[in-house]
């Protein structure tokens, strides 16, 4: 902990003086912290991650692993007792995976009455709502990234292949890379294709052609991210087949967020493979309205969610949205 808490200053460019002030910590103790003499406290860790940029749950794991080191020591069992604690949290674990669960039951149960009743319809019918929550899935997610593009204009790019006047190459082209990417996913999805590191990378290389195509479909140039991509795909692996679908997806959103593997299109990613996993598991497109209310309050709760460390808030927002977007899918069909 103590080489990563040194490092990040420096490759900051601050002084211990100066990271003592930002922090609000002694100057004596920031060196202490990075002698490795004292140990931070948990608020402390909290606010030197955030201040150094180092990933909160890298840091908060050395610190763990030291302080669990300096109580058990080389104790002549203290491997059998770490054993008995690790069987411990996994237990605990499980009731908080049974708690986040009962405590959106009644909102995971309505979702499946509305997803029910949408695969009672009519090929028709599921074509019509297919076609329209695609197209408007595309728009909203540009839209969230900043693009200009109308719901129209995104309509005319994509079906009927015209250049809006105004608009510039790059809204064209991630319109046009989007709707491509989206079918690609949705091809994965019926194939029963997992998400997996090759896909992953195909598809951020497919949301960024003629873009930014220097360094798309390649992670961050940093060992920090490649083992925790290493650990994502490990964790989805793990838990694809033992937590509810929307729940998957959403954790696996957060996840992408916090590692931040590329240099660019993170959001975009967290959101395409959100939404992969869901398909996958015939529900719809969780999409965010393109308005900006709607992307601020998307933006106020995911960052909410993050400071809180609590991914309960994220997992109530989708579920509402998704819910929200199973009822506008009926409602299409209302002649």
């Amino acid at each position: 902990m103590k080489s990563l808490l040194k490092n990040a200053r420096e490759q900051k460019g601050l002084k211990t003086r100066e990271l003592a002030q930002l922090a609000s910590i002694d100057q004596a103790l920031i060196s202490k912290f990075e002698s490795g003499t004292r140990k931070p406290t948990k608020d402390q860790i909290s606010k030197l991650a955030q201040l150094l940029e180092i990933d909160y749950e890298t840091l908060m794991i050395a610190w763990l692993k030291e302080k669990i080191l300096y109580e058990i020591g080389d104790e002549e069992f203290a491997l059998k007792a770490l054993l008995l604690a690790e069987q411990e949290i996994q237990n605990n674990k499980k009731e908080i995976n049974s708690i986040i669960i009962s405590s959106v039951q009644t909102i995971l149960d309505e979702i499946e009455i509305l997803k029910n009743k949408i695969q009672s319809f009519n090929h028709f019918e599921l074509r019509q709502i297919s076609k329209t929550l695609e197209l408007e899935f595309i728009f909203k997610s540009i839209s969230l990234n900043g693009n200009s593009l109308t719901l129209e204009e995104t309509k005319s790019v994509i079906n009927d292949g015209l250049t809006i006047t105004g608009k510039s190459m790059q809204n064209h082209l991630e319109a046009i890379n989007f709707q491509e990417t989206t079918t690609y996913i949705k091809d994965l999805s019926q194939k029963k294709v997992y998400l997996n590191e090759k896909e992953f990378l195909t598809i951020h290389n497919l949301i960024f052609r003629g873009i930014e195509s220097e360094n798309s479909g390649k992670y961050k140039n940093d060992s920090f991210v490649i083992r925790e991509m290493n650990l994502f795909f490990n964790w989805y692996d793990t838990h694809k087949n033992n937590l509810h679908p929307i729940i998957l997806a959403t954790e696996a959103h957060l996840k992408i967020l916090e590692i931040n593997p590329f240099d660019h299109g993170n959001l975009q990613m967290a959101n395409l493979i959100l939404n992969w996993i869901l398909l996958q598991n015939n529900y719809l497109y969780a999409s965010i309205e393109g308005n900006q209310n709607s992307i601020n309050e998307y933006f106020s709760i995911l960052k909410e969610s993050q400071s809180k460390n609590d991914k309960c808030i994220f997992i109530n927002y989708i579920l509402r949205i998704e819910k929200q977007n199973l009822q506008r899918a009926i409602s299409l069909t209302v002649k």
